[in-house]
């Protein structure tokens, strides 16, 4: 993907917005140098457009978008794709369209494979480690109220029959939800058991040994 473009129009604004748009970016996206100001001329002569520099900045939350928009363009997939919040440690990217479930798996396994590839890819050649963080269509802001209901649906079932549940295994992040929405429950604990992509939380009874 081309990085930067030298675009004219009559006015800087309107070479900036050609620049942008042959860039496939928004103008708030894209950043510009001005390279030679407008000039109206009289009646016509001496007048000349204005000529800018319109680029994109290579840092890591951009490479990982170029990696998402080049993926989607070969799996001939229409999305948009926007940096919604970005600092000096990582960045969230949002993807938005139609029919994005093939991008999102069974539990999110294919978005977490997709977002490890961008994390490769905004990482290439740092010496420190930059978090890249994707969510489609709003997956996984919907995947924790999921998990949410589901621990507070089980720690019921734990308080009524006083004994323990173990939930199927989870990722990481999703251990993470379901403890602390149990942490709000009185009368009810959680530990984690198993290894690996078999790790599985129990949730039980306060105060109740782990077996």
């Amino acid at each position: 993907m081309t990085k930067e473009i030298v675009a004219t129009g009559k006015t800087v604004d309107d070479a900036v917005l050609a620049g942008a748009a042959a860039l496939g970016k928004p103008v708030d996206k894209v950043k510009f140098e001005v390279l030679e100001e407008g000039r109206k001329g009289i009646l016509g002569i001496g007048a000349c457009d204005a000529k800018v520099r319109v680029y994109i900045e290579n840092t890591p939350a951009n490479i990982a978008v170029d990696f998402l928009e080049t993926l989607l363009k070969n799996m001939d997939i229409q999305a948009q794709v926007n940096i919604e919040n970005e600092d000096e440690e990582g960045a969230l990217i949002s993807v938005n369209g139609e029919n994005l479930g093939l991008l999102i798996g069974r539990h999110g396994d294919v978005l977490d494979a997709v977002q490890y590839l961008a994390t490769l890819a905004a990482n290439k050649d740092r010496s420190t480690f930059y978090r890249i963080t994707i969510d489609i269509e709003n997956y996984r802001e919907k995947r924790a109220e999921t998990l949410r209901a589901l621990a507070r649906r089980m720690s019921e079932k734990v308080l009524k029959y006083k004994r323990s549940f173990a939930l199927e295994p989870m990722k990481a992040y999703e251990r993470r939800i379901i403890h602390t929405e149990c942490q709000n429950i009185a009368g009810v604990t959680t530990y984690s058991i198993g290894d690996g992509a078999d790790r599985k939380i129990v949730i039980a009874p306060e105060g109740k040994n782990k077996k």
